[in-house]
């Protein structure tokens, strides 16, 4: 195989679970490349990723962080990504972008499991990665070990690339299995080449043999040298590295310490001679030969810059002016971190900033033509948490729209919708910190407090007697008075059934043109029953009535059909009726006892289980949930599953609530 070293501008994606230390990395990668002089850390709050105020003040990452380098003669594009599931689709829009990945992890068997979704968004986006295992002076167990768990979680083989070296319990450098070269770390500073010691000598042997039967699986050339009992040159094993990588055959895996810049380099060299050319992500995207193409990664409303529109070129060449999908370009920029700088042009391959574009949104694409291609989009995963929003400040209700428009922009993970049940406005997401640091953003950047507290439950109620009720409505106040007199069936209805009303009148008791303004008054009842909740599944009949030719109008027999209803349905024997969700919970095949546990304390039906498709070790289980025991779920199944569990949900049905917890959920209402 022949390999050519790729050339021109590459984006490779940061990736990894919370605290795998992916913007320490991407600081370090910055600083050993010139293009910053001085490191942050994440303790202070000054690194180039995670520049944002909240970021800072959580110490995690919240949102896409760019920022690009040179090293030797190539230009890099790094989108550091958040590690926290809740802040997935961050990743999600930055791999349709990405011309390969970098996983983050740390040295640890017990944490192996959190790389799990994230390595099955990189196969469903095919984008080729390594393995970075973080953190190797912190190593107290056996790489081995570390590799075997990844294993399991990762559907394409892991070649490891490097066995490391120890003084004792400490990691004091690496053997490179493809080079068969032996490296001591110095701190902050390029590791020194040493010559191989004899302790190594035959664990690099074998290290290198089972990569290399790795790399044979996909090489028949390398396969009958390992028959024949050849040691293959260097060069061919790089070539078969780079080759298979960038085909996806495997996972290449590196060790290092990002905060002390251990590995870092050589991860550099890796990406520049085996990573695909941004080329090759153009033709995945299939640009149809557009003149000028980008696709949108991430949007962002600064404080002073308005609306920036961060997009990867992937045809032709764009320059400041320059009319995208029918709207000019208000200035392009590069991107670090929170910081731009002002480019008069980009070509294909870079991700740069669009200004002023106020019709683009996350995942469109742009051309200079009139028809654009439309390049794939990431999928958006349903909230899985909710909270009712107001402004602190009744005042500020007016500008809340437009805050929560932008905010939406941002990020396209969160749902803003109004309740017609509990008529409340409810922020939807991916968990409590996510909408914590909605919240915490809105104040930031919009000026805009606004207070979440926990939704209320959508509950109903139902009948389950049938009533006759009069009802006569008269009023007299000088002049023509008010006069309506009814009597209507009320009747309970199979459940699902909604609302139904008729009428039975005959001899023109009650005059056709005031049936409808009985029924009308029947639905205003309908809002709030005598238990405090709308009413469902009731048949309404009106049966017979008087009128006064002088004194009767539609308001009077609507007062009445409403005085019908509120003197009868306390005798209809009202019954409280709670939402009930079908959930589907998927989590690693360990935890599925627990999730079994949790559904069966939260008042919740089993339907049963089976295993995840397209996940080796996953299970989903299926069940019934009220939907009052859902609200912190999802809080619980990732506390239960390394942080990696989650579930998809549906309204199924309503089902009566009684005893105690009917009583508390009454009483609640009527104290409001």
């Amino acid at each position: 195989m022949d390999a050519k070293r790729a050339e021109g501008p590459r984006t490779i994606a940061l990736v990894g679970p919370y605290l795998s230390g992916k913007t320490t990395l991407l600081e370090n990668i910055l600083f050993v490349t010139g293009a910053i002089h001085r490191k942050g850390t994440a303790l202070q709050g000054n690194m180039t990723g995670d520049s944002s105020a909240e970021a800072k003040a959580h110490h995690m990452g919240v949102e896409l962080n760019v920022a690009s380098c040179e090293y030797l003669g190539d230009t890099y594009t790094f989108l550091d990504c958040p590690g926290s599931n809740e802040f997935s689709q961050e990743a999600a829009n930055a791999l349709i972008g990405a011309d390969a990945a970098v996983v983050v992890c740390e040295a640890e068997v017990g944490k192996a499991l959190a790389l799990a979704p994230i390595l099955r968004m990189l196969d469903e986006f095919d984008v080729p990665r390594y393995i970075f295992v973080n953190k190797i002076d912190r190593a107290t167990g056996r790489v081995r070990d570390v590799l075997l768990a990844l294993q399991q979680v990762s559907e394409k083989p892991l070649v490891l690339r490097q066995v490391p070296m120890r003084d004792g319990e400490d990691v004091t450098g690496y053997v490179d299995l493809a080079s068969k070269r032996a490296y001591v770390y110095r701190e902050e500073a390029e590791s020194e080449i040493i010559e191989l010691p004899d302790t190594m000598k035959e664990r690099e042997s074998q290290a290198r043999y089972e990569m290399l039967e790795k790399l044979a699986d996909f090489d028949d050339h390398l396969m009958e040298e390992l028959l024949d009992d050849v040691d293959p040159p260097n060069d061919e094993v790089f070539d078969d590295l780079a080759t298979d990588l960038r085909e996806g055959h495997i996972v290449p895996v590196l060790l290092g310490s990002a905060e002390h810049e251990h590995g870092v380099r050589r991860l550099l060299k890796a990406l520049r001679h085996e990573t695909p050319p941004s080329s090759a992500a153009a033709e995945n995207a299939d640009v149809n030969g557009a003149d000028a193409a980008a696709q949108v990664l991430k949007t962002y409303h600064t404080e002073h810059g308005g609306k920036l529109s961060l997009a990867r070129v992937w045809a032709g060449s764009v320059k400041d002016g320059d009319a995208l999908n029918g709207q000019r370009i208000s200035g392009i920029f590069r991107m670090a971190g929170h910081g731009t700088e002002k480019m008069s042009s980009a070509s294909a391959g870079d991700v740069v900033a669009f200004g002023r574009l106020d019709d683009v949104h996350t995942g469109d694409t742009l051309s200079s033509g009139k028809d654009a291609p439309d390049l794939r989009k990431p999928h958006v995963p349903q909230p899985v948490y909710s909270m009712a929003l107001t402004a602190s400040d009744r005042a500020d209700e007016v500008k809340l729209s437009s805050a929560i428009g932008k905010l939406l922009e941002e990020d396209p993970s969160l749902l803003f919708e109004h309740d017609d049940d509990t008529n409340q406005w409810l922020l939807r997401g991916q968990g409590e910190m996510h909408l914590r640091i909605a919240a915490e953003r809105l104040e930031s950047k919009f000026a805009l407090k606004v207070d979440l507290v926990k939704p209320q439950v959508p509950y109903k109620e139902a009948i389950t007697k049938s009533v006759e009720q009069h009802a006569r409505f008269k009023r007299q106040s000088g002049g023509h008075g008010q006069f309506g007199d009814i009597h209507v069936e009320i009747k309970p209805l199979p459940r699902g059934s909604g609302f139904e009303f008729t009428d039975s009148v005959v001899g023109g008791s009650v005059p056709k043109q005031y049936i409808p303004a009985v029924e009308a008054g029947v639905k205003e009842y309908l809002v709030k029953g005598p238990l405090g909740f709308p009413i469902v599944d009731v048949s309404v009949n009106l049966s017979d009535g008087q009128h006064h030719a002088v004194d009767s109008s539609e308001m009077a027999f609507k007062s009445a059909g409403r005085l019908a209803m509120h003197d009868g349905m306390p005798k209809c024997s009202p019954i409280l009726l709670e939402p009930i969700l079908h959930v589907d919970i998927s989590v690693p095949s360990e935890s599925t006892a627990k999730v079994n546990a949790t559904i069966s304390s939260r008042r919740g039906q089993i339907l049963g289980f089976d295993a995840r498709e397209g996940w080796s070790g996953w299970d989903v289980v299926s069940a019934q949930l009220p939907q009052s025991e859902v609200h912190d779920l999802i809080i619980e199944l990732r506390s239960l599953s390394s942080g990696v569990g989650t579930y998809s949900w549906k309204y199924d049905h309503l089902q009566q609530l009684s005893g105690r917890l009917a009583d508390q959920v009454i009483e609640a209402a009527a104290a409001d």
